[in-house]
């Protein structure tokens, strides 16, 4: 004779995570909405209201209480980035990427000192965090890169180019991963945190995009940028095996983003449907409008769950490359659809920025391809699921 103990799964989101969620929309209508559109326009990154999250603990989401964070965990990131996103995505992208990357690399593999130096300023929203990985030549093969660092016993010296970086002109702070060792070799790199005051470091190019104008993305060049041993963030040669755990963990930034996209455009063609008379009738009454809808809401709520699963692996310190892979490769392939769904429902008005989904028609493009394209992403599921064969 044995007892069964039967656990109910629980979908609903846990108080802290509706407290956060109010948070950020509240954050986001008072401080976002009035400047989306001239911000876009300007390609303007709003460094004072990333401050301004910061005081209400939206830079820090991760990082314990400790360290001056706000101590929450990945369903509750999920919930913030998801509600920045639906107002302003280059917002939500700022954000995600300043404690995804950047801020997440130091904490998950910096040591006390770093973080006891570097944690309570990126959490405050004092300091904005930079991560560099990507160069013009390594974009998927991140491997190949060029950028050296070499070390005379006591210092590093640094030389190359890192491009793509979000807040690579206004970071404060940027964790940068460079060669140490033969190109190719996974360990063959090693991952620093430099300031920005740092003689040699300096940024470059800054992108003029079809999207996500209000998130800075810029060139970091180091030209014989010395800095200390103690900037160095672990063992040399696990620069690389650090940058693609962290990157597990930035695809679930990239899925929640992608998520407030696809709601953003769900609900503005939800509105819009059921307020365009055609016919005499609101254009919702049509089957053509309504299954758009119906499939926009089917895939948000299929998206959700594959990105909550995540989250929760990853708050229990499970494996969850797999899962990460899968949520964002459907959440980010799924915004690209609501939003061009979204412009086809608004028709001519669509097409005009008069509109929000015009905007989120050029947004949504760049979650099928930041943090791993979706041909990457497809790569990582099927080796993984052979793996299991």
């Amino acid at each position: 004779m044995f007892t069964e103990t039967v656990q109910t799964m629980n979908f609903d989101l846990s108080e802290t995570c509706q407290m956060a969620a109010a948070s950020a929309a509240s954050f986001a209508q008072q401080y976002i909405a009035p400047h989306v559109r001239e911000w876009d326009e300007q390609q303007h990154l709003p460094v004072d209201v990333l401050r301004k999250a910061g005081e209400l603990g939206f830079m820090g989401i991760l990082v314990p209480e400790a360290y001056g964070g706000s101590g929450l965990g990945y369903h509750e990131y999920i919930a913030i980035i998801d509600e920045l996103s639906k107002v302003d995505p280059s917002i939500g992208l700022s954000v995600a990427a300043h404690n995804s990357l950047c801020t997440n690399h130091i904490l998950e593999f910096g040591s006390e000192e770093q973080k006891q130096r570097y944690l309570p300023s990126l959490a405050s929203g004092e300091y904005l965090g930079a991560w560099g990985l990507t160069e013009h030549n390594t974009g998927s093969d991140a491997g190949g890169m060029n950028t050296t660092a070499v070390f005379d016993g006591k210092n590093w010296t640094l030389n190359g180019t890192k491009n793509f970086i979000t807040h690579g002109k206004s970071g404060d702070v940027a964790v940068v991963i460079a060669r140490t060792g033969e190109k190719g070799d996974s360990r063959g790199m090693t991952a620093f945190i430099v300031e920005r005051d740092t003689p040699g470091f300096s940024s470059g190019k800054k992108e003029d995009k079809l999207g996500m104008r209000a998130s800075e993305t810029a060139e970091m060049i180091f030209e014989n940028c010395v800095i200390s041993d103690a900037q160095r963030i672990g063992p040399e040669g696990e620069g690389f095996i650090q940058s693609m755990k962290i990157l597990d963990g930035g695809r679930i930034s990239i899925g929640a983003l992608s998520i407030g996209i696809a709601k953003a455009a769900y609900e503005a063609s939800l509105k819009y449907s059921q307020e365009r008379i055609q016919f005499g009738k609101p254009i919702s009454a049509f089957q053509g409008i309504s299954f758009k809808l119906a499939d926009m809401a089917t895939e948000i709520e299929a998206a959700e769950l594959l990105l909550h699963k995540a989250a929760y692996l990853k708050n229990e310190n499970r494996k969850m490359t797999l899962n990460s892979a899968m949520c964002k490769l459907f959440a980010s392939e799924l915004c690209v659809r609501a939003a061009n769904e979204a412009v086809q429902i608004h028709g001519g008005y669509g097409y005009s920025k008069d509109f929000p989904v015009e905007k989120l028609y050029r947004d949504a493009k760049l979650c099928t391809i930041g943090e791993g394209t979706s041909e990457i992403q497809r790569v990582v599921i099927a080796k993984n699921i052979l793996k299991g064969l």
